[in-house]
């Protein structure tokens, strides 16, 4: 019989993150605490470009964008805010990174953690995503429950099982 496996990846869907982004503005449009502000969110590539008024409403915008990403089941660790910096007129802007992909460590404590678990599973770490194969679907399937419960930096998904 063949191995069977899966990878382990970290993505965003960006379709979602429009969406969110559509959503998010139309609520600020139409909220009190943000009339006549210049508030805005622009997605460039995969880096969203946050512009408001001051600091409160900056963290309010980033409230109601993060609330409706996680309605589109977009995780907030795909988030990495940067830092706040002055912009014209007395504003403010942001930019947050959408973390795409496995970096080198994350990619290492994927793997330190099916190791140290004694499962009969072998991993192999590929670019920006961890393949693990066993002979046995079960050993799969814990593995996967193991790495839901784990704690770590970035939002999983477990792609292509065969």
């Amino acid at each position: 019989m063949a191995d069977a496996s899966f990878d382990v990846v970290s993505q965003v869907d960006l379709a979602e993150v429009k969406n969110a982004i559509q959503q998010a503005m139309r609520e600020i449009q139409g909220r009190f605490d943000f009339k006549n502000s210049v508030s805005d969110i622009q997605l460039e590539g995969e880096v969203l470009k946050l512009h408001s008024d001051d600091e409160y409403k900056m963290n309010a915008l980033i409230d109601v964008l993060q609330g409706k990403l996680i309605k589109r089941n977009v995780s907030a660790k795909a988030l990495d805010l940067g830092k706040l910096e002055p912009a014209s007129k007395g504003t403010v802007r942001q930019e947050v990174k959408l973390k795409q992909g496995l970096d080198t460590d994350t990619a290492r404590k994927v793997v330190k953690i099916i190791k140290d678990s004694g499962k009969k599973v072998t991993t192999q770490i590929q670019g920006d995503q961890v393949r693990v194969t066993a002979k046995s679907r079960d050993d799969l399937q814990a593995v996967i429950q193991l790495l839901k419960g784990a704690d770590l930096p970035v939002d999983l998904q477990f792609t292509n099982y065969r």
